[in-house]
């Protein structure tokens, strides 16, 4: 289309989030679409069919560009790799329709004021605006910036105070009117797919499209036996892809579907609280939680109260939760080399077939033959060089791998990644419930005074804490809520509190105490508890947790007593915000004792607070200083049993494993190591970055952590026991780099050019937000790494959506967003994964290879007997068609994958060295072999173009042969008669077809041996043995049938010689040469080859940098080669699009 538009014609629409597209205005033109309509017909449907699989060729045909203002359809363009086109109208919305409720009129002071982007997109004075709807988002028409804008939530400008000032009281009725028609449903509408509409989706496919024409060919010559088998095949073939589809899609409706209709109490302005369903929100309404579990629907933002939200819930379109959703519906396309390199092989065959069509041309006209079986035998041609039955044989393997996985308990939603997980080589996994068990069990506490930590008390004892400060830091400092008579909320939470054998009510209206508010939680000793001087606590203010604070506060009232403020967080922010002389000299000691057994550790402090100021009056700052620290709150965390047999299976099968948690860097430290992820050996070096204050540069401190040394506690945020000093030696071994998403993010944007180096030895990354799991599996894949994420919980679902391959060990939300789910809640799942798609991929390979080697016999054949303006016969064609190559497709793809990962991988493209000289060698072989029995049959002494028949009579010597000369005849409709000829090609490449089946049918390392596939065996065997029974059996009715000709056993022992040198060279040099693993690392070696992976590169470049890894240095982004300067580039990946 080029790079020149007209004045408005271009524009970026979501320009930097991630479904960011360029949008170009067109115009229709009335004599452009008549055209194209009279094309339609003349074509007889092929040019709207080239249109569907083109969209911009259909704007482009139909309009002329214009202005964005101007345009009645816009042309939309991905700005990823992938340069995705597709097309939408441009619609109008009417306020007139609103006139006879409300009477709304150009100047009416809701129309007037252009504050708001709903307002600026109304069009004066006829009161309509311009939208368009693109992947379930509305985006309307700013006539004041001249610009498309998504509509459906509120402006990101505005402050705390706009929003209380416009929204405090609510919407008047006329204001919600207006944005509704303007803004749509709040729903998240995820309609069930038809099944017509899927399987005219499916059926539009171009290799459909194809197999219909090649069906079309082979009626007309009455080849209608396999042209039924093709039906059938492609027909079951898109019945389950249809299916998979349609269960997906039930899946999703069903997943959202409850989220549409919630009735929610909505607070207007002149109208008072009114119950209303969940679909006809607006933006800017106010929702009133009337303090009973309800499901929120839609984003909201709390402007007075408290309430306790479960981060799982589903939301609006306009949500990170929707566009979870809309991504589903609207995948990326996969960017895998294997589908990339399909295409190229399916071209080849096209080229294949052109010149074999230029052959035949040329063959039959100078042979005088009719028009009409000129252009059947050029179609012809097309039809065997590219086998239409190439999609249904590789749907097979795919199916049977999906088969294999669902009885080891995992399911698939995007059958086409199996193949993919065969490359994986890096395996991201989530921590809490994924790498360690679920819950968190409360080992124990440690209290602490003046004279530092005391003994620790045992919650497995069952003795109860004793009354104190401590113990009503676990009573209060949590987010708890009673509802409906049970205490829900965070699962750390309750397991701390039920420690105390407290419990939970309601403060009641005649609750009247000062400072304390009726309905506010109250906790109180349980009954049997002795000892304790309150007689409950009321919890007046929350300051909630946040992972970026890693903390939170609460305000307490004693019923009769004191004011107090209690905190509870991570123990090193904790300590930072206590007295310096409350907190124990031994800190870090005993933190990192806990931490390095992999316990999880949380700090809790108080202080008391003045009565004279109302609770809500007081700042975070203020009541979070001068603290008294209180103790440690030890939970366990256990690893799950099979957690470090799978990742020791990984790791000795050279596959990366990376840790991302939200958890602690010390605990994450400890899990590694018990795990295995970090060996005993292996050293691991604490990368620490921090942005300077009131300046635009950073700093990066590169420290070894030690296990055994303990350096005295001095400095409050140095929580990590750091070995000051490090001798020379420290290259020594392996390593490991380990970091917070706080430094991570710090690096991304100060450190640009050292990130890729960091990320070749990061194996720990922890207090990651769920966008940093995302952004650091996207710069895993820039590195050209092959990304595994396994996860568990909704805080995962960005990073199971971005990588090649994400694994849900949860049945919730996560496993809508992961195209694998496994049942049973371990990694377990992850190395069987791989072993499938391994064995699926080298299954792609061995079936390309296959219907590529068919396929060129078959082409070879008929070139040959074209040269006589002959061919084979309908039921020749059958039988290799049908009985031979198709019950092959079918049983070759049932090897299971082999119980062993290996330390490498298959090769994940066609076009691979040994893959390529494996089908060229194999094909240059089989032309050689067909050559050879076409010039020798006709050179032997009994061979005459008049005979039809020669066979010897028993006994009797080749110079007495039986003579019956015939005149050579037709045999059916498409121009084939009997010769010597087509007998001896037609045997030769019949058993051909079964000979490379079993040469190409690999076993180990990737699949089971062939002897395990007994069905593949059992069907070669059939095959063989009934080829080899028409080749000797001199059924005179048999040959008949099969349209061949009688010739002397010693041709036919002349053929099987062929055949068995044929096999034997193939074998050796199948064996000897492309399956020869170390052959070819010799060759790359001997030629200096090396892998252009990015990740490969920087690990060459480190391996040869005798300064790498930099050791208790501190690196500044303003030093030369730690700046911004962009270091590394895959196109591939570059892109800030997850799926669209």
């Amino acid at each position: 289309m080029g790079d020149h538009f007209e004045k408005g014609q271009h524009a970026l629409l979501n320009e930097g989030e991630e479904n960011e597209m360029e949008i170009f205005g067109y115009r229709t033109q009335g004599c452009r679409k008549t055209l194209c309509l009279a094309g339609s017909i003349f074509s007889f449907g092929i040019l709207p069919l080239v249109f569907y699989w083109r969209p911009a060729w259909h704007v482009w045909a139909n309009c002329v560009p214009c202005s964005l203002q101007e345009a009645d359809v816009v042309l939309l363009r991905t700005t990823d790799e992938f340069q995705t086109y597709s097309w939408k109208k441009v619609m109008w919305i009417y306020l007139s329709s609103l006139n006879s409720e409300f009477g709304v009129t150009p100047d009416h002071p809701l129309i007037t004021d252009e504050e708001f982007i709903i307002n600026r997109a109304i069009r004066k004075p006829d009161l309509k605006v311009r939208c368009m709807k693109v992947q379930k988002i509305r985006y309307v028409w700013n006539n004041l910036e001249g610009q498309f804008q998504k509509i459906g939530c509120l402006e990101d400008w505005l402050s705390s105070t706009k929003i209380h000032l416009k929204f405090g009281s609510g919407l008047t009725r006329e204001e919600q009117a207006i944005r509704r028609l303007i803004c749509g449903p709040n729903t998240i509408d995820v309609k069930i797919t038809p099944i017509w509409k899927l399987l005219i989706k499916e059926v539009l496919n171009p290799f459909y499209i194809f197999q219909l024409f090649s069906v079309c060919l082979w009626f007309s010559e009455d080849y209608k036996e396999y042209a039924f088998a093709i039906i059938i095949m492609s027909i079951m073939s898109i019945a389950l892809t249809v299916y998979d589809l349609r269960e997906q899609s039930v899946k999703l409706h069903r997943l959202v579907e409850s989220h549409n209709s919630i009735t929610v109490s909505v607070c207007g302005r002149k109208a008072g609280v009114q119950e209303l369903e969940s679909r006809f929100l607006v933006p800017g309404d106010l929702l009133v939680l009337t303090g009973n579990k309800v499901q929120m629907p839609c984003d909201a933002i709390l402007i007075d109260g408290s309430c306790v939200v479960d981060e799982g819930m589903l939301t609006g379109f306009n949500t990170a939760k929707g566009d979870l959703v809309r991504s589903i519906l609207y995948p990326k396309p996969m960017n895998f080399k294997l589908y990339r390199d399909a295409i190229r092989f399916l071209l080849c065959l096209v080229g294949t077939a052109t010149i074999g069509m230029i052959y035949t041309l040329c063959v039959y006209v100078l042979s005088g033959e009719s028009p009409e079986e000129v252009v059947k035998k050029a179609l012809d041609v097309i039809t065997i060089a590219v086998p239409p039955a190439l999609p249904a044989a590789l749907t097979t393997g795919i199916i049977y791998a999906q088969r294999r996985l669902k009885k080891r308990g995992i399911f698939c939603i995007s059958p086409q990644r199996i193949n993919v997980c065969g490359q994986l080589n890096l395996v991201c996994f989530d921590k809490t419930g994924t790498l360690t068990r679920d819950g968190l069990d409360l080992w124990g506490v440690v209290p602490c005074d003046r004279s530092g930590f005391q003994e620790i008390h045992s919650f497995a004892s069952g003795r109860s804490l004793p009354w104190g400060p401590l113990c009503a830091a676990m009573a209060t400092c949590h987010s708890l809520i009673l509802l409906d008579g049970t205490i829900q909320g965070d699962p750390l939470d309750l397991k701390m509190f039920e420690a105390t054998t407290w419990e939970m009510a309601l403060s009641g209206d005649d609750f009247h105490i000062k400072g304390v508010p009726a309905h506010a939680v109250v906790v109180k000793p349980c009954k049997t508890a002795s000892q304790v001087p309150v007689e409950g606590i009321a919890i007046l203010h929350q300051f909630p947790f946040s992972s970026a604070l890693q903390r939170m506060t609460v305000i307490a009232q004693e019923m009769g007593g004191d004011r107090l403020a209690f905190m509870k967080g991570a123990p090193e922010r904790v300590a930072s915000f206590c007295q310096p002389e409350t907190v124990p000299t031994s800190f870090v000691s005993e933190l990192q004792s806990y931490t390095t057994q992999g316990f999880r550790v949380i700090a809790l402090a108080y202080k008391k607070l003045e009565m004279d100021h109302h609770s809500t009056a007081l700042t975070r700052d203020k009541v979070e200083s001068d603290l008294i620290f209180l103790g440690l709150l030890i939970l366990e965390n256990r690893l799950k049993d099979e957690t470090k047999p799978v990742l020791e299976e990984l790791i000795s099968a050279r596959i990366r494993t990376v840790m991302v948690t939200g958890d602690n860097l010390q605990t994450a430290i400890t899990v590694a190591r018990k795990s295995g992820m970090v060996s005993e050996s292996q050293k691991v070096i604490l990368i620490e970055a921090n942005e300077t204050t009131g300046s635009p540069s950073a700093s990066m401190t590169w420290k070894l952590v030690e296990e055994k040394k303990h350096i005295a506690y001095s400095n409050q945020n140095n929580y990590i026991n750091i070995r000051e000093e490090v001798s020379d030696n420290g290259r020594e071994g392996s390593y490991h780099f380990a970091l917070s998403g706080k430094s991570f993010q710090v690096i991304s944007q100060h450190f640009s050019s050292l990130l890729p180096k960091i990320l070749i030895n990061g194996t720990i990354f922890a207090r990651m937000s769920p966008g940093q799991k995302s952004s650091l599996v996207e710069e895993f894949q820039k590195l050209d790494y092959f990304v595994g994420m396994c996860g568990d919980g909704a805080n995962d679902c960005g990073a199971l959506k971005m990588a090649h391959v994400g694994i849900s060990l949860s049945e919730q939300e996560a496993s809508v967003a992961s195209p694998f789910t496994s049942k049973t809640p371990n990694i377990e799942c992850v190395p069987h994964l791989i072993k499938e798609g391994r064995a699926a991929l080298v299954t792609s390979f061995c079936m390309f290879k296959y219907m590529a080697l068919y396929s060129m016999i078959q082409y070879v054949g008929v070139l040959l007997l074209y040269w006589e303006t002959n061919s084979l016969s309908n039921y020749q064609f059958l039988f290799q068609d049908l009985a031979i190559t198709t019950l092959i497709g079918i049983t070759m793809n049932l090897n299971g994958a082999y119980p062993k990962l290996v330390p490498f991988r298959p090769a994940g493209r066609l076009i691979s060295p040994p893959l390529l000289l494996s089908v060229i060698f194999n094909i240059l072989l089989s032309l050689a072999m067909h050559i050879v029995g076409f010039i020798l049959v006709q050179r032997q002494p009994w061979y005459s173009m008049e005979m039809h028949s020669v066979c010897t009579l028993q006994n009797e010597s080749i110079s007495k042969l039986i003579i019956s000369p015939t005149a050579p005849e037709k045999i059916g409709s498409n121009g084939a008669f009997t010769s010597f000829e087509n007998t001896t090609i037609w045997f030769l490449g019949t058993i051909n077809c079964i000979i490379v089946a079993l040469i190409f049918s690999k076993g180990k390392p990737f699949r089971q041996p062939i002897y395990t596939n007994y069905i593949f065996v059992l069907v070669l065997v059939i095959q063989l043995s009934v080829c080899l029974f028409i080749l000797f059996a001199d059924i005179p009715e048999l040959y008949r049938r099969l349209d061949l000709l009688c010739t002397p056993i010693l041709w036919r022992v002349y053929i099987i010689i062929m055949l068995s040198s044929n096999f034997i060279v193939s074998l050796v040099v199948e064996e000897a040469i492309i399956e020869n693993r170390a052959l070819w690392m010799t060759f790359k070696r001997c030629f200096g080859y090396q892998s252009k992976s990015q990740y490969r590169i920087w690990q060459r470049a480190l391996a040869n940098d005798p300064s790498w890894p930099l050791l208790n240095q501190t690196s500044f982004s303003d030093m030369p080669g730690c700046g911004r300067g962009v270091s590394y580039s895959n196109p591939v990946f570059e892109s800030n699009e997850e799926q669209l």
